[in-house]
């Protein structure tokens, strides 16, 4: 069993209350738009990491990740990427990259909008956390925490924050 955080859009905030939600996961997948080197740094220490760079990341970002990643946990095929869109209406690289690599679970950002959809057509749950960060248009600052065992996603929680500007 292993509990997974998953956030995007952090636009070069973590806001301390994040720390807290994942505290007691054992990894952290972040969906793109670091927004800088130093929050990735941070992140990376606090938990096992796996990260894409999104479209506002620079080239210091994408030498230290991909743009897509694919991997397992437990028994599940996970693809994350930044920009994916959503079930009926996802991206055409995210289109064929689950078509080749049939991924259970499918987790992108770029919206900052927190979705969670079960793609009927795909077999595959469809997470998006929202933004994380306070950069956007978002009303609220959003991420996730979840479970997976074996084959099974479950214990979904979502983390809230309002959107305050310093």
């Amino acid at each position: 069993m292993i509990k997974i955080g998953v956030l995007s859009d952090t636009h070069g905030d973590f806001p301390a209350q994040l720390y807290r939600f994942f505290e007691n996961c054992d990894q952290i997948w972040h969906a793109g738009d670091w927004g800088n080197i130093e929050t990735y740094n941070t992140l990376k220490q606090f938990k096992p990491l796996q990260s894409v760079w999104g479209n506002v990341d620079g080239q210091e970002l994408r030498i230290e990740m991909p743009e897509h990643a694919i991997f397992t946990v437990e028994q599940l095929k996970v693809l994350l990427i930044h920009i994916g869109g959503y079930p009926g209406k996802y991206s055409k690289k995210c289109l064929r990259l689950i078509h080749t690599h049939r991924p259970d679970i499918m987790v992108c950002g770029h919206s900052h909008i927190l979705k969670v959809i079960r793609d009927k057509e795909f077999g595959l749950m469809h997470f998006n956390p929202g933004a994380a960060g306070l950069k956007g248009f978002h009303s609220k600052c959003t991420a996730l925490r979840f479970t997976i065992e074996g084959k099974t996603c479950k214990n979904l929680e979502v983390w809230e924050m309002p959107k305050t500007l310093p």
